[in-house]
């Protein structure tokens, strides 16, 4: 049966561009994970509860979110050096990462439309290619990550970088993310902001205040979306 969703009325995308982690791939909880941990190597008090909601934003800004909370500011060296640390914690974590519900069904409605899509995500580059490898695709696409850009999410730099790279006015692509952060940046970019929440670890709600137009629970719903052309 189709799946009727408020993506439906959007207007169809020349382009898409994804988040990566807790957008196509389920690992959310494994980055939340590495955070935990580099915090406690660095000595800084960090709970799962305050990571969560930051998850998807740039680095370096979460790290000197967490460590100003915990009231011991640190300079942009040190957030470089424990969002580095924390990167190498979270590859060492990611043995078996899975594609979440909906990817091969959207890639399939994307390329049979000649659609053109990319991957903009906050990590680094040497940290997506377990998980791109867990999506299944026939060819690696487009991937801007955050190494190349000098500011991250919720700045709209990747994303302007990665309809650059594809050749779209960021007007008429969609940007699919699982985070506030994604939802603020697409904004900012230009984009029609889509929320998915299979692998958020925020809800439908905190998406749309973000600027969500429209928010799915998993990406069949977008597949189904684009059938509808």
């Amino acid at each position: 049966m189709p799946i009727r969703s408020d993506a439906d009325d959007l207007p169809k995308p020349d382009a898409i561009v994804f988040d990566l982690d807790g957008t196509l791939i389920d690992t959310v909880p494994t980055r939340i994970d590495a955070w935990l941990e580099v915090f406690d190597r660095f000595g800084l008090p960090a709970r799962r509860e305050q990571v969560a909601p930051l998850i998807g934003v740039d680095g370096r800004r979460l790290a000197r979110e967490i460590a100003a909370a915990a009231g011991r500011p640190i300079d942009d060296h040190r957030a470089e050096q424990i969002d580095r640390v924390c990167g190498e914690i979270f590859e060492e974590r990611n043995r078996d990462p899975r594609a979440l519900p909906g990817v091969a069904a959207l890639v399939d409605a994307i390329e049979a439309r000649s659609i053109r899509w990319a991957i903009a995500t906050s990590s680094r580059r040497e940290q997506v290619a377990t998980s791109v490898q867990a999506l299944g695709l026939s060819s690696e696409p487009t991937i801007v990550d955050g190494s190349q850009v000098e500011h991250a999410k919720p700045e709209p730099d990747l994303l302007l970088l990665a309809a650059e790279r594809i050749d779209v006015d960021p007007g008429r692509c969609w940007y699919v993310g699982d985070s506030t952060w994604d939802m603020v940046s697409a904004v900012a970019a230009g984009m029609l902001a889509v929320g998915v929440t299979a692998g958020a670890a925020v809800s439908e709600e905190g998406l749309r205040r973000a600027g969500a137009l429209a928010v799915v629970p998993t990406l069949d719903a977008l597949a189904e979306a684009l059938g509808s052309a």
